[in-house]
Formats: C-alpha cells, structure tokens, sequence
C-alpha cells in the first residue's frame, strides 16, 4: 500500500464536449469513489480534432454540475486570468460554492493559449503583464473573501482598483474555496504560490522537474515564513489504463497516442504499472493525481481504476 494518494478526474471539454457529456463522467466519478471532477478552462480545442459540438464554460458547467452532483468536490486546472474580472469571478465562484454547498475549489493561470484570445476576441498582453494582473486578481479575489460581513474592501491595483466593496456574496468555505496555482515558471510562480495557494499543481511534469520545481515553492514559503507543510502538493497526469496489453493500446489509439509514449510521459498501462507510477510520484511528496481523461465517452476507464489502482492508494 502507498501512502494516501488522492485521484482526482480532470477533462479537456475545449477538445469537443457537451454539458451531458460532462455530467456523466462527473457522476460516474462521484459513484465510484474518485474525489472531485475538474476541468480545463479553455475555449479553443488544441491539435487536429474539430472540436465538435465546440466549448463549454467552465464556471457555466460548474455551476450544473453543483446541482446536478452531491458529494464531489468541482474546479478548474486552471481558470485563465485573462477570461474574468477578479471581482465578478469572487463572485461567480462564491455563488457556486453555495450552489454546490461548499464544494468548490479554484485553480487559477495567467492564460497563455494566444490562438484562443484572438478566436474569441479576448485581449491578451505580455507574458510580464499577465503575471502583474493575476497577482493583482489573487488579491482581489481573496481579500473580498475575506473581508468580513458589514466591512468594505478597497484595493489600490494598477489594473484593478477596487473601491468600498461591500465584498459579498460569501463563499460557502471560509476563508473561501481552495486556491490552486501551478506552472514551471521558476521566480513568479513559487512566489505567487507560497503567498496565495492551498494547492501547488503541476500538469504533465516529469519526476525530475517536479521535485525541483516543488523544492523552489518550498524555498518561497520558507522566504516568507509559511509553513510548507500547510500546502496539497499535486501533479496531473493523462491516463491511459487497460487490463493488458491490448487494451492500453485500444485506449492510446482512441486519443491519438502511442502506448510507448503514454508510459513515459503519462499515467499509463496496467493497473500494476500506473500504481508503480503513482508510487514514484508519492515519492517526490505528490499527495494528489488529477488523472487526465481525454475519451469522455469511455467510462469503463474510470471504473477500471477505481477497482483495480484505487484499493491499493
């Protein structure tokens, strides 16, 4: 047995996907023991697929899904800074905190997808810039937050200035949802993450680069005085599981993938070989795996893990 390892669903629905097609894989997670369902916030697909019927929004889909799910936890790996206002997003997030009784959790980026800005007219400055304004956001979102009930909040930004807010609605989970932060960005980001995160997340990093990249937040939190242990330190990983052989193949070809390369770069194999690889992850100090499932429609994914790699977390 490892030492307890969270397994999370994370989706990609910018790759083509409708709400009920989310709903199901939400409920089919939250039947078979996963804890919590993510996902994606972009509205462009990315590679060859038509992304046919098109994107769905992900606070929109959240919001569903709050009342259409009961008990697991609903985010964002990672909502883009550039997509929302911090103070209508405090807002949108807090009202879906209570919409799903304080089951919600936000991950938040800068935004770097250029091509999906310009598709939906979306401005999109400067890598430095948008660092500047998600920082800005971090503390708009958490200090109206936290503000208490009957006080103001104000906030001199440069991009956002907020003046006598009266901070509300609450969120259901105070001092509100989880904040999520992530990326290998080797000074902003760490920084960013030992001042505002709950969760540090990285998505598709090796072993390698993410010990060093975990080791650099750790160094952040100690700059100032946070204690790391306070921090979920998670990975995401695709999945690809099949009872043998055979079936990792099937599943590899059903998202263009090659087995070989899935073992690599992934989650993926047999259940025996995934839990090895959760195991190496366990070893690095990753106490959460967003598994990154990219055939919406194959469900019998999700309970071959949930039977064959859960039990043995």
């Amino acid at each position: 047995m490892l030492d307890h390892m969270e397994l999370r669903i994370f989706t990609e629905p910018q790759q083509g996907a409708t709400y009920d097609d989310l709903l199901a894989v939400a409920r089919r997670a939250e039947e078979t023991g996963y804890d919590a369902f993510f996902r994606s916030d972009h509205y462009l697909r990315m590679g060859s697929v038509s992304g046919q019927p098109g994107p769905t929004d992900a606070w929109t889909t959240l919001a569903g899904l709050a009342r259409d799910t009961r008990t697991i936890r609903l985010g964002t790996l990672m909502s883009a800074a550039t997509f929302r206002l911090p103070g209508p997003l405090a807002i949108t997030v807090a009202q879906v905190d209570q919409m799903s009784g304080g089951r919600v959790e936000l991950g938040i980026g800068t935004g770097w997808y250029a091509e999906e800005h310009e598709a939906y007219g979306i401005p999109f400055p400067s890598l430095g810039e948008r660092f500047d304004r998600l920082e800005e956001q971090l503390a708009v979102i958490t200090g109206l937050w936290r503000t208490p009930v009957g006080e103001n909040f104000d906030f001199a930004g440069r991009y956002y200035p907020v003046t006598g807010s009266p901070a509300l609605p609450k969120p259901v989970q105070q001092p509100g949802p989880p904040i999520l932060l992530g990326g290998m960005g080797p000074r902003r980001t760490p920084r960013l993450a030992a001042r505002y995160a709950d969760e540090f997340n990285l998505p598709f990093a090796s072993l390698a680069d993410s010990a060093a990249q975990f080791e650099r937040v750790r160094a952040a939190c100690a700059a100032i005085d946070r204690d790391p242990a306070e921090l979920m330190w998670s990975n995401a990983l695709v999945l690809c599981c099949g009872r043998d052989d055979a079936e990792v193949a099937r599943r590899a070809a059903a998202i263009g993938r090659e087995p070989a390369e899935l073992r690599e770069n992934g989650l993926a194999g047999t259940p025996a070989e995934v839990v090895d690889t959760i195991g190496r992850y366990a070893g690095i100090g990753s106490r959460r795996l967003y598994l990154q499932v990219l055939d919406l429609a194959d469900l019998d994914h999700l309970d071959l893990v949930a039977t064959e790699v859960m039990p043995q977390l």
